[in-house]
Order: structure tokens, then sequence, then C-alpha cells
């Protein structure tokens, strides 16, 4: 009876917030008497009972219609910040214009002196604040005397005094957390030294850090971790307190980001350093009004929706809210998992989930003619270089055939736009991998050309990029795995090195590029390539990642070295010799122009390999990728390789 009884009732009287704006309607009338007395001191008992009680009616009434409206109430007092005392003020000074413009319309016998507003309007701010304020720090020395912690507290020191660390430093002394001593802050300039955030002092520079530790250590207070406090900190400078941590012993973990922070009720949590933080890329420029303006409202398809590339690409393009989304995937449970993961990050969104294989020309039309997007990006490939070199067939059917049904289908039913998601590994390839997905590309650049000399025909776009930290199939989450069976680390080579960058980032660019390509004059059959920094020697990214995880390499974790797989190339390329790479409006996104092939041969000559490629013979499959592309080199190059370009 009683669940039932509560359920008539209305939310708003069930909670703390009624009490609340009962307690600040109780305070409104109490300062309106304080103000009168303050105003007029033993003279207060010339003003009539009829004239206090008119104007108090006045201050509630305007009160509780500003504190509904403001929403005052609903503040949570152990939170109370500076924006609380900001939104407290701003409500006075509302109730105080209403109760003015009202107190001139008052014959003089009902009305209140003229200042007495304006004393109340100082003593009701300060009324309304300091309940919030001691009730806040009521409950921090209540969270102290509670604190069960036996554990002794870390010595911490913070490098980065910005934001991050001021959140941090405040969440540890309103929580009372005693997990850790924070001893002091190391900033990255001098003139920084001896400023105080919260009380905690900076002490340093990053350069001093191995002399404060020192220090420390002949106070009896060594230290035990260092936390990085600051999200955007220089890769070179990450890795230089990777290896001082590691040759001091010390700990090293970095905050949270803001933006992974969903619950400040819970105590605040330190994140180990991984190896994408180490990357170090600065943050690009991005034109989001352009990417949202591409995308909100629209139809969009997004082929290999399950796999890491496609994964990141549909989490993305569901934040700009396009009116529906078709996720297509081979794989049952990858589109079952990308689909569950849109449906907890947008609940509203529209989308379909397609399992359908892109070398199925039948399925591939019959998705896209029914759906009808307006734009399409197409993920959706074999990217594992030993794999699709035991098993080119299979390569050359996804790769090359379901890249030629996608496209394809855009042409026949009016896609506005389709992007290519190419590779690194289409440059001077030496693996069956990186020959189809050249192939791949020269269909889209085909295609670009001819569609260029229509009025409304579909555009065309291919990005190229290296390696991604943490697709399935690549270094990191192998590592990963051996490190935590205590090794050894598998390399091929040691002299191995790759481009890599973040999925996140790299979806990004992605985006940004499909933007140039929809709004920018650029020359049909061009090819995006993203700027991907510095090439990463694959052995110190092993060293990093064992010292990450608090082992020695060579010590704790041995480092083999297995040899060259087929196909694999010690160093990659983002574009050949013969490309001159022309800058665009992001400095990160460079415009390729790779040479073009004939449309008509290459319908001509894929047919050919797909009939090939039916019949499993993997031996005529490489000679006839050497010989569309006559760049590719293998063990088992062919002699005389011939293609017909178009200049």
């Amino acid at each position: 009876m009683k669940n039932i009884f509560l359920e008539r009732i209305p939310y708003f009287f069930q909670n703390r917030s009624f009490l609340t704006l009962m307690h600040d309607t109780f305070i409104v009338i109490l300062s309106l008497q304080a103000s009168i007395f303050l105003r007029l001191g033993e003279e207060i008992s010339q003003i009539s009972t009829t004239v206090i009680v008119l104007n108090t009616f006045l201050f509630v009434l305007f009160g509780i219609a500003i504190f509904l409206g403001k929403h005052v109430y609903r503040g949570m007092w152990r939170y109370a910040s500076m924006g609380d005392l900001v939104s407290i003020s701003l409500s006075v000074t509302y109730i105080t214009l209403l109760y003015v413009s009202v107190m001139f319309l008052l014959p003089p016998n009902l009305s209140l002196p003229r200042s007495t507003p304006l004393i109340n309007w100082f003593v009701l701010t300060a009324f309304l604040g300091a309940p919030r304020l001691f009730y806040r720090l009521y409950r921090q020395h209540r969270n102290k005397k509670s604190s069960t912690n036996l554990l002794k507290a870390k010595t911490v020191l913070i490098v980065g005094c910005g934001d991050q660390t001021e959140l941090f430093i405040r969440e540890i002394l309103r929580q009372s957390d005693d997990t850790y001593e924070l001893l002091g802050i190391i900033g990255y300039k001098n003139v920084h030294i001896g400023q105080k955030i919260h009380h905690v002092q900076v002490i340093g520079t990053i350069s001093e850090i191995p002399l404060l530790i020192e220090k420390f250590k002949k106070n009896d207070t060594p230290i035990d971790m260092l936390i990085v406090a600051d999200e955007h900190l220089n890769g070179i400078v990450l890795k230089s307190l990777v290896s001082l941590a590691e040759s001091l012993d010390l700990c090293l973990a970095r905050l949270p980001h803001i933006s992974e922070i969903t619950d400040p009720t819970e105590k605040p949590r330190v994140k180990p350093i991984a190896i994408e933080d180490l990357l170090g890329r600065p943050q690009t420029s991005l034109d989001r009004e352009n990417m949202q303006a591409m995308i909100k409202g629209k139809r969009i398809l997004v082929t290999g929706a399950g796999g890491t590339i496609g994964g990141e690409l549909v989490r993305q393009i569901s934040d700009f809210k396009p009116s529906c989304l078709c996720l297509v995937d081979h794989s049952e449970y990858l589109l079952y998992m990308s689909g569950l993961e849109l449906t907890e990050r947008h609940p509203n969104i529209l989308f379909e989930s397609v399992l359908a294989d892109v070398a199925c020309h039948e399925r591939i039309r019959h998705v896209i003619s029914s759906f009808k997007p307006e734009l399409v990006f197409h993920a959706a490939a074999l990217k594992h270089v030993p794999l699709v070199e035991d098993n080119p067939s299979q390569g050359c059917l996804t790769n090359i055939m379901g890249t030629r049904n996608v496209a394809d289908a855009c042409r026949e039913f009016g896609v506005k736009a389709m992007l290519l998601i190419s590779t690194d590994k289409a440059i001077n390839p030496t693996s069956a991998m990186g020959a189809t997905k050249r192939l791949a590309e020269c269909y889209c650049q085909a295609l670009d050309i001819l569609e260029r000399q229509k009025s409304n025909g579909t555009r065309y776009t291919s990005v190229r990029f290296g390696n991604v930290l943490g697709s399935s199939g690549s270094v990191v989450p192998l590592f990963k795995r051996q490190i935590k069976k205590g090794g050894p680390l598998t390399l091929t080579h040691p002299e191995m090195t790759r481009y890599f960058m973040t999925v996140h980032e790299a979806v990004e660019l992605v985006l940004q590029a499909m933007t140039f390509s929809l709004h920018s004059a650029i020359q049909a059959g061009r090819v995006f390539v993203l700027d991907m920094g510095e090439p990463v020697k694959i052995l110190d990214m092993a060293k990093q990642m064992i010292s990450l995880a608090g082992l020695k390499p060579d010590i704790d974790i041995e480092i083999k070295y297995t040899g060259l797989r087929p196909g694999e190339k010690l160093f990659e390329e983002l574009f050949h010799s013969s490309e001159h790479l022309l800058p665009t409006k992001n400095s990160s996104i460079l415009l390729g122009a790779p040479r073009t092939v004939d449309h008509g041969f290459l319908v001509r000559s894929f047919h050919e390999l797909e009939i090939i490629a039916k019949s499993q013979d993997d031996d005529s499959i490489i000679n006839l990728l050497h010989t569309l592309v006559p760049e590719y080199q293998s063990l088992t190059q062919p002699k005389g390789s011939y293609l017909k370009v178009v200049s």
C-alpha cells in the first residue's frame, strides 16, 4: 500500500528538492526581515505589520517563481561550487528586479525604504550560499573521519598544472581520499614555481624531477608515484617520463581524460600509461561544422561496420545525428556487437543491421537499392597481410570485387558519395593484400573521373593511411597477449618500422577528407593521404610496452625474432615516388595523384580476375596481380608486367 501511495505523489515531493525549496523560501522571508532591520535599526517599529507582510509576500512569490524557473533547489549541496554561487546570485538579481518593478507601483504608505532591495540582495545571496558551503565542508570532514583505508597512502607528484590537475586535487580534497598523499606539482616553466592549486604547491619542473625525488628521499618521504595530469602532453616528453620512472623505480600513471569521467561520486582513479599515450601526436584542428552538415539528417551506410575502423566510423557518424544508419558486415557476432554499442550510445537513433558479404554482387546491390543511402563508407576488407598471402583468392574477392560491387551499386542507385578506406600497403606492394587494395583504389579513381563528367554524378574518394593502434590483427594486441602470458614477445625483424595512428584520430581525418571531397574543387582521381607523423620502430614499441607493464625487457620478458613473413615489408610508404603530394586545408591531410587506369580496361581485367579467384587458382591470381599492378614486387614476381595507364 505504501508503494502505491508513493506512486501517486509527484516525484518532486519525494526527494530533497522539495525540502530545499522550502528552505530557500524560508531564507527569503528571513533575509527580508534582516534587511529591514539593517536599514531601519530600532526604527523598525515604525513599519506596520501590514507593510511587512505585504512586501514579504511579494518577495516570497517572486522567489518561488525564480527558484522554480532556475532550478536552484536541484543543486546537490555536497557538490556546491562557484557555479552554484553564480546561479544563486543571478536568481537573487531576478528576484530583486521583479520586486523593484512592483515596489514603485505601491502607494508610499505600503512601500519599504528604497534602499531595502539593494541591502537584501547582499543578505539573501549570503543566506542562500552559506548553508550550502557549510554543508559541503561538513561532508568533507565527515568523509575524512569515516575513512577506513588502513593502507599507507601513496606519495605522489603530479605532472602538469592545468585544469585536470585542479579537478583531481579538488576531488581528492572533497572526498577526503587518503589513497594519495599529494606532495607537490611539477610544472613546465619556472614562473609557476611557488604557486599553489588548492594548497598543493608547484615545486619544480620536469627536468628537476630526479633532484626532487632525491630531496624527498633524504627527508624520509620517498615518492611512490608520478601522475601525469596533462592529456595534451607531448609524446616525446611522456616517453622521457616513462624512462625516468623506470630508472627511478617509480610507478607512472595518468589521470583519466575529463571526457572519461562519468560519475562524479566515484573516487578519482588513475590509469596506467598506454602505448597510445606515447604516440604523442598533436591535436588536429577539424572543421566539425562541415562534418556535421555533411552527416546530420542523412542516410549513411557503413560496410565492415563490425571492424575496428568501421566500428569507429559508426560511433563518430552517429554522434553527428544522421537520420538513419545501415551497418553492413559479414560477421554475425561483430555486427551484433556494433549494433548493441550503437543502441547504448544513441538509444533513439534509427539503424539497420544487415548481414552481407561485399563480394556478393546481388546482395550488395539489393542492400543499397533498398536502403537508398546518401553517403557510403566502405571499410570492409581483408587486411591481415600473411592471411591474404595464404588466401589470395579471398583477398581478391573481398578487396577488389567487393569494392567494385559497392562502387557500382553506388553509381547505379545515385549515391551522393562513396569513401574507400585504403592502406599504405597499396604503395609499391610486396603482398597480395597491398596489390588488391591498390586495384580497389584504381577502380574508385576511374569511376570518379567518369562520374565527374556528370552534373550530379557520384563522388568517389579514397583515403590512405597506415596502421591503426589496437586494431584486430595488429601488433599491439599481440604484444599485450604475449606480455600477459609472460613472453616471449615475437618480432619479425629488429629494424621493422611502421606508421601508427589511433583509430579515433584516423576516422576523424577520414570524415574531414570526405568533406573536402564534397565541398572543394579537387581534381578527379585524387587520393587523400593522412600524415602519419614519424614512423615507429616496432622494437622500441615492444620495449615500451614491457616497461609500461612494470617489467624489464630481456630480463622479465624475452624478445625473439622470427623473420619476415610472406609479403611483409621492413618499411612502409604512404605515397609513390612519382606522386606529388599537395596540402589541403588540414595539415594532417595531403592530396596524392597516383596514376589512373582506364575504367573499361579494369572492368575486363576484374572479370577475368573474378573467374580465376572463384576457381581458387592461386598461382594464376598472383600472376595476374603482378600484371595489373606493375609495382607489385614479391619473391614470386613474374616477368613482363603490363598495365594500360591513362595519363
